[in-house]
């Protein structure tokens, strides 16, 4: 079947607008070139699509099964039209942002949130990693930009600074058997299971915080991490917004003290010193350093 889009568009005017002559106007067309086109389309797919019979222009029951899938296509068109525009003028269609395990999800997908409603044609692809994979992602330019925590002196980063992050050692009261937790000392945290993040880099690089010789079970995310010490299965370094509740209701208890620190981490946005942005890559790197100004 042969029929053009400007014809379905016809067809929709009319039906959005009441008339043939509502819709030419809508379209800047003759009511004739309307008429015609409506026609046209009716003889080529040898169906009635209009009731013309009343004083404003219904559908056909067939006309209601074709109009449906009709402005599904338009749509399409539509958003093929946008891209088209948008390649045109040199913007990406898609961003690619990494946040990693540290960083406060609620805040970083509220400051992309607030970015993108700007940017409704471009395609947001999140991704979430842990320890070396923001980084590793970035290095082999899987990424456009990630919010974590870098080496500020690595020349192959540049950075925009958004907030830092403070993790603190903490364990279940019920692991201390009565002590406190100024008496756990490294070589009695060896008795303990310690709860890590298991890196997610291909390639993985340091470990954090981890007691040499003692035992350990690996998780995936923060959230599990968190699980398992509060049901007393371990202790580990938590994100401090990850457990302030806990901390405050007693579920959990800091470790802090002369053999056990918090550390406070920067996190960032970070892209390569070296790749230059496109203007959509480029628009949100400004907005991040607009926002951390605010």
């Amino acid at each position: 079947m042969d029929f053009t889009l400007h014809e379905l568009a016809c067809l929709d005017a009319v039906l959005s607008e009441g008339s043939f002559q509502a819709a030419a106007q809508k379209l800047h067309r003759s009511h004739p070139a309307i008429h015609t086109a409506v026609k046209n389309l009716e003889q080529r797919i040898g169906l009635v699509l209009l009731d013309r019979t009343h004083y404003r222009v219904r559908l056909t029951p067939a006309g209601e099964a074709f109009h449906r899938q009709a402005q599904a296509l338009l749509r399409q068109a539509a958003g093929l039209n946008a891209i088209c525009e948008q390649l045109q003028r040199g913007e990406e269609t898609d961003l690619r942002v990494v946040i990693g395990d540290v960083t406060p999800t609620t805040e970083a997908l509220s400051l992309l949130k607030r970015f993108f409603q700007n940017w409704p044609r471009t395609r947001l692809h999140l991704h979430f990693e842990v320890i070396g994979g923001p980084w590793e992602r970035l290095l082999a330019e899987e990424a456009d930009l990630i919010l974590h925590h870098i080496d500020k002196s690595d020349t192959r980063f540049e950075w925009v600074d958004l907030f830092p992050v403070d993790v603190v050692p903490v364990i279940a009261p019920s692991l201390l058997a009565g002590r406190t937790p100024a008496e756990m000392r490294p070589d009695a945290m060896r008795e303990l299971v310690q709860v890590i993040i298991r890196d997610s880099a291909r390639a993985p690089g340091r470990d954090y915080f981890l007691i040499q010789d003692a035992a350990n079970w690996t998780v995936a995310d923060q959230h599990t991490k968190k699980g398992l010490i509060l049901e007393g299965m371990g202790w580990g370094h938590m994100p401090l917004h990850l457990v302030r509740d806990e901390l405050a209701s007693g579920a959990l208890l800091s470790l802090e003290g002369r053999h056990f620190h918090r550390s406070r981490l920067d996190i960032v946005a970070a892209r390569l010193s070296s790749r230059a942005p496109g203007p959509v890559a480029a628009a949100l790197w400004d907005y991040l350093s607009n926002a951390r100004s605010q």
